[in-house]
């Protein structure tokens, strides 16, 4: 695992100093505290930091091919690496490491652009081709990996993290506020915008050419949801297993100490379940809890920590996690809203001192339709031509009815008045459209609009499919992976996801929805596998998810510190809210009148950004 940095200068110009370079690296030492390098000449500046995680030894980068007319920076896994080495050793080419950087090096020689297409796991990665003078970028297929680029005055720069690209001569840190809806609207930036009017992500399956001066993207993978699946339930739990088990047997290749995050919920339940067949020793485990019982998940965790036998490692977290928000700021590179990146974090530098790399449990709710806002979507829709009529009664119940119980009356019947895909986004926004227009004023109007363009016109696939396909795109790859990449690197360990592997989310997306969808629950299909080593009171007790007490947080210290903020003139007079709405929000909450914790914490974060990436050099 690694950070790389570069920049590819326009016809006529240079590329920065190497100094530039190392600036860029510099921001991103965290990614790779093992190992880094620049290599420069005039087209081209390309830097990384590595994190030595396969042939501790060989895979210094940047990587120079044999003949001297290519070099790499790359940041992930190969997870097929090695069969792709004995493809090409029957090819005839010849190889100097045991490194997965090497291969995409060797693979680009034989097949060009279409090696990408061949690549397994988790990357994004620059390759210079002196040659031809042109630079490949490439992104995973699910976007596991960031890759940042930036259109410069002159040429284009690149980076795993934003903060890099505010080293290069001539950055302009440029707020786009068009975007600031959608971060209001979803607690992140959505793809493939940034927070930055200049940058953008490249985006998930694609890759890019620089040639010329100009970027030609290509898209070399899409997720196919056409069904597929035939066969009988147990067929398809035995055809799951197999997948999982592979993907998980892919995941342990490393050179260093692994384990796996473990929070008693199903996902990373199975994956654990699924290392242990593989390993000779104990799975060194993880969790955090909170002192807050319905938040904590740690009774769960230690229950199958004890079931699979695992050296299992807990920490319960203390409100004065608090005082890492600046700290989650400056890792997470955009204002990003997501609050469960904190416990995040803690879990990841719970650890460090045990493993460099872990196994995760993210994307079985996307994959097998796990999220319970999918079934209550789905029980609206049913409601058909009654659901005008049931949004006015619980509206007219809500402005009745005092407190909180009123409050969610009111946006259970606000979300029944909406029309799709509004009414499906509703559930997994994080402030309403109402909230929206008095924070940003006129801005706020755009509501739900940035994820608008996921839900084309005249798509006739069947709405779970719809709604998955536009997670699996919006929120998996712009706040899940975003998550768990720069938490883990933070505290620079390597996360990996095997149920984000592309062959089990081909697999599942393509199954039918009786065997996603049961009984009122998603996962159906990968319960069933569980069951072969999990009891049912571990794979049937309700969802709890990663939340962390921002309500009760925000009546007490963390309370005290947003009102610091909030009073300050600079937030007064940065004009992106309203500062007279955030004070109506913060004194409510603090009084128990409402729960305003999630768009407090969207302006919080905000604001800490922007003081740590706009007003501070």
């Amino acid at each position: 695992m690694c950070g790389i940095v570069g920049f590819a200068a326009a016809p006529g110009r240079t590329a920065p100093d190497a100094r530039i370079g190392e600036a860029m690296n510099a921001a991103i030492v965290h990614r790779g505290p093992d190992d880094g390098g620049v290599h420069r000449e005039d087209a081209v500046l390309l830097g990384m930091r590595r994190l030595a995680i396969i042939d501790l030894g060989g895979g210094h980068q940047p990587m120079t091919s044999a003949d001297g007319q290519r070099v790499l920076v790359f940041n992930g896994e190969i997870y097929n690496f090695r069969r792709l080495r004995a493809e090409l050793q029957a090819l005839g080419h010849r190889f100097r490491t045991d490194s997965d950087s090497e291969v995409i090096l060797v693979a680009y020689e034989a097949w060009g652009e279409a090696a990408v297409a061949r690549l397994e796991g988790m990357f994004a990665f620059a390759l210079w081709d002196r040659a031809r003078s042109q630079l490949l970028l490439a992104r995973d297929r699910l976007g596991k990996k960031p890759l940042f680029l930036w259109d410069g005055p002159d040429g284009i720069g690149f980076a795993s993290e934003l903060k890099s690209l505010l080293a290069l001569p001539g950055f302009r840190r440029e707020v786009d506020a068009g975007v600031l809806p959608g971060y209001f609207a979803f607690g992140y930036v959505p793809s493939p915008h940034s927070i930055f009017r200049d940058v953008r992500k490249l985006p998930a399956g694609h890759y890019a050419v620089w040639r010329d001066g100009r970027l030609r993207e290509e898209r070399y993978w899409a997720l196919d949801f056409s069904p597929t699946f035939n066969g009988s339930e147990a067929e398809a739990v035995e055809q799951l297993h197999e997948r999982l088990q592979a993907a998980v047997d892919d995941r342990l290749v490393a050179d260093v100490p692994f384990g796996a995050f473990l929070s008693g919920g199903l996902d990373s339940s199975v994956v654990v379940a699924l290392m242990a067949q593989r390993m000779t020793q104990p799975v060194k485990t993880f969790s955090i809890g909170f002192k807050e019982a319905r938040y904590s998940e740690l009774s769960g965790a230690k229950r199958v920590a004890d079931l699979l036998g695992t050296d299992h490692h807990e920490l319960v977290v203390e409100p004065e996690a608090t005082e890492l928000i600046e700290t989650l700021v400056w890792h997470l590179d955009e204002p990003f809203a997501d609050s469960s990146a904190l416990p995040t974090f803690l879990v990841s530098e719970l650890a460090r001192p045990h493993v460099k790399m872990v196994l995760s449990g993210d994307g079985g709710d996307e994959a097998f339709a796990g999220y319970e806002r999918y079934l209550k979507f789905l029980a609206l829709e049913r409601l058909g031509p009654l659901r005008g009529a049931a949004a006015l009664g619980l509206r007219a119940a809500g402005a009745v009815v005092p407190g909180l119980f009123g409050q969610r009356l009111r946006r259970v019947g606000q979300r029944l008045g909406e029309r799709f895909p509004d009414s499906y986004l509703s559930g997994v926004a994080l402030s309403r459209p109402d909230q929206m227009l008095a924070l940003l004023g006129p801005a706020g109007a755009e509501g739900y609009a940035s994820l608008h363009p996921l839900f084309p016109a005249g798509d006739t696939r069947p709405m779970i499919d719809r709604i998955v396909d536009a997670d699996i795109r919006s929120y998996l790859l712009d706040d899940i992976l975003v998550k768990l990449d720069r938490m883990t690197m933070a505290a620079s360990i390597e996360g990996r996801a095997p149920l984000l592997d592309h062959r089990v989310v081909e697999f599942a997306v393509r199954l039918p929805a009786h065997l996603r969808v049961r009984g009122g629950r998603g996962k159906h299909v990968l319960r069933e596998v569980a069951r072969r080593w999990l009891p049912s009171d571990v794979l049937d007790k309700p969802k709890q998810g990663f939340a962390i007490p921002l309500p009760e947080w925000f009546r007490t210290r963390l309370g005290a510190m947003a009102g610091d903020v909030f009073a300050s003139r600079a937030f007064r007079e940065r004009g992106w809210v309203q500062p007279a709405v955030v004070d109506g929000l913060l004194a409510e909450h603090r009084a128990g009148r409402a729960d305003h914790a999630e768009p407090l914490w969207q302006v919080l974060v905000l604001e800490l950004w922007a003081r740590r990436f706009v007003d501070s050099d």
